[in-house]
């Protein structure tokens, strides 16, 4: 099995080079071969290369028919740049899977919008993090089709009783990026996921506020918060349910898990799968 490893978004520091070096030979040992893609790190400011020649990256990874997934390492501020030079017709004539996360949320939905392809949001990266042990095992497992840990989130609900649809969102931040585009998916129906690395009370307060402004939460089915790192770091009195309660109706089914987002040990998600999930 061969992957592509690309970096939509910032470039990667060259200091990070030996993690990838790292996660490169773990993946070997699962018998996958990783090709990396010819603009990963940053040679001006925080750009690997322009909009245009990291979207070239991509679709060069789509064109290859020896490439079975990609796997992108990156996050950042500047994913969204590439859209408008995507392929869309070649994208949704392949079966090739999209890993990312963090603000590689911008082309996970845009994907789904444009293709109504899946995509998963994770950060193969963890493999060589904090939590690299776990997540090894978990990966491992996944690909030698042992278990689907990787995939097996834990939640609980904060309100109502049970949510089904297919799943969009990821980070609010940056799913946010696409709001007014003709890359923001249709919610109605839709499971929300929503979940954060930045931003404080006041900054999630925004975004809530934005997403209700916008009519979203009178179309979806259900909202899955997963972590918001700084946010629950901060200190704040109050909770991200708290603040979003605000902004939703009562009847709208809430759940919460701690194992999506930005953590070391966070699983993955299929965004632009259908779910359901039950107290």
């Amino acid at each position: 099995m061969r992957v592509g490893i690309s970096a939509c978004s910032d470039g990667q520091f060259i200091e990070w080079k030996k993690q990838n070096e790292e996660l490169k030979a773990f993946i070997g040992e699962l018998g996958i071969e990783a090709v990396f893609a010819e603009h990963i790190y940053a040679k001006k400011d925080s750009f690997s290369g322009t909009d245009k020649e990291r979207a070239e990256d991509l679709m060069s990874f789509y064109k290859d028919d020896s490439i079975e997934a990609i796997y992108d390492i990156s996050g950042g501020d500047l994913a969204n740049g590439i859209l408008k030079y995507l392929d869309w017709d070649l994208i949704a004539n392949t079966d090739k899977t999209f890993w990312g996360y963090s603000d590689l949320t911008t082309i996970i939905n845009a994907i789904f919008t444009k293709t109504g392809k899946t995509s998963v949001l994770y950060q193969v990266k963890n493999t060589v993090y904090a939590e690299a042990e776990l997540q090894r095992k978990r990966f491992a497992d996944y690909v030698s089709e042992k278990n689907n840990d990787l995939f097996d989130v834990k939640y609980s609900f904060l309100q109502g009783e049970k949510m089904n649809g297919v799943v969009v969102g990821g980070n609010i931040r940056c799913f946010l990026k696409l709001a007014g585009t003709e890359y923001w998916p249709d919610m109605t129906g839709k499971v929300l996921l929503l979940e954060a690395y930045s931003g404080e009370i006041s900054q999630i307060a925004t975004l809530f506020s934005q997403l209700e402004q916008m009519g979203v939460f009178d179309q979806v089915a259900g909202i899955l918060l997963g972590t918001f790192t700084k946010f629950e770091k901060s200190g704040a009195t109050q909770s991200v349910f708290d603040l979003l309660k605000e902004h939703i109706p009562e009847t709208l089914p809430v759940a919460q898990t701690s194992e999506i987002g930005h953590g070391a040990d966070s699983k993955a998600i299929v965004i632009g799968e259908n779910i359901g999930l039950k107290r």
